[in-house]
């Protein structure tokens, strides 16, 4: 992104966020692998999912970071960037831990067999679509340095394809969760497994909104687009993966209980 000027608290907001989001991965990343031995054989994939989740989120915001960090340059008492910081690499990242959270839920919801195999297939294709194809739209992003005129048309149609595929997610999502509640009925936190639907509905919607803001506020880029696109993606990220692990693992770990499962010593 060329020719954005930030103010020391924009430019520092934007790093303690980016900070904030990596140090919750890294307790998450601990929480996760300290709890899978309490939870039953049969729920402990959705545990390692979520780890393997954690160090990929941690390993990148981490990256981006540092990448803020070196993207500008302190003049005359604003930040100056040299254009260099981007939002490729969440991308990349989204295309190892999209689909692990997908499948992640499948476990908790006792969904085993052909159903199990065919919601997997579904999300893993319908998650690595709606990624790659955003992963395309962002190049044509307004503000980057290689920006041209006619660029914001294959921005906005890349970003509906994604969001084509993202609605399917949806979709399939939603079948899960009222399919998984249906097998946990039982339990007495079915009600804390269906609040994961709103859950999901909310924190994943961030993702499109962080990406249209040039276009909610003027197809361009300024500041206040700049640091609303880094807060906006990360609060989605520790929403959408640390908080909805533990919603999951709170669920399996209950589960586990109620059959009477106990931690080997």
């Amino acid at each position: 992104m060329s020719d954005i000027t930030l103010q020391i608290w924009e430019f520092e907001l934007v790093s303690h966020i980016l900070t904030l989001g990596y140090a919750v991965m890294a307790a998450g990343l601990l929480y996760f692998w300290l709890t899978i031995r309490q939870n039953h054989p049969k729920f402990r994939m959705s545990n390692i999912l979520s780890v393997v989740v954690s160090i990929s989120a941690l390993l990148l915001l981490y990256a981006q970071q540092i990448s803020w960090v070196d993207a500008y340059e302190l003049v005359n008492g604003v930040y100056v960037s040299n254009g260099t910081f981007s939002n490729g690499f969440r991308y990349l990242n989204w295309l190892i831990d999209v689909p692990n959270l997908l499948t992640q839920i499948l476990f908790v919801a006792l969904i085993s067999g052909k159903a199990f195999r065919k919601y997997w297939y579904d999300f893993t294709l319908y998650g690595m679509l709606m990624i790659v194809t955003g992963y395309i739209g962002q190049f044509y992003e307004p503000g980057r340095t290689d920006f041209v005129a006619g660029n914001e048309l294959w921005w906005i149609v890349w970003g509906v394809i994604s969001t084509v595929f993202y609605v399917f997610i949806l979709i399939t999502m939603t079948k899960v969760i009222d399919e998984g509640a249906k097998n946990i009925k039982s339990s007495k936190l079915v009600g804390v497994f269906k609040f994961i639907k709103p859950w999901f509905y909310i924190t994943w919607t961030i993702y499109p909104i962080a990406y249209i803001m040039p276009a909610l506020f003027g197809v361009g880029i300024d500041s206040f687009v700049v640091v609303s696109q880094q807060v906006l993606y990360t609060i989605a990220d520790v929403t959408s993966k640390v908080v909805y692990g533990i919603m999951l693992n709170t669920v399996s770990t209950f589960l586990s209980t109620e059959a009477k499962f106990e931690e080997a010593a």
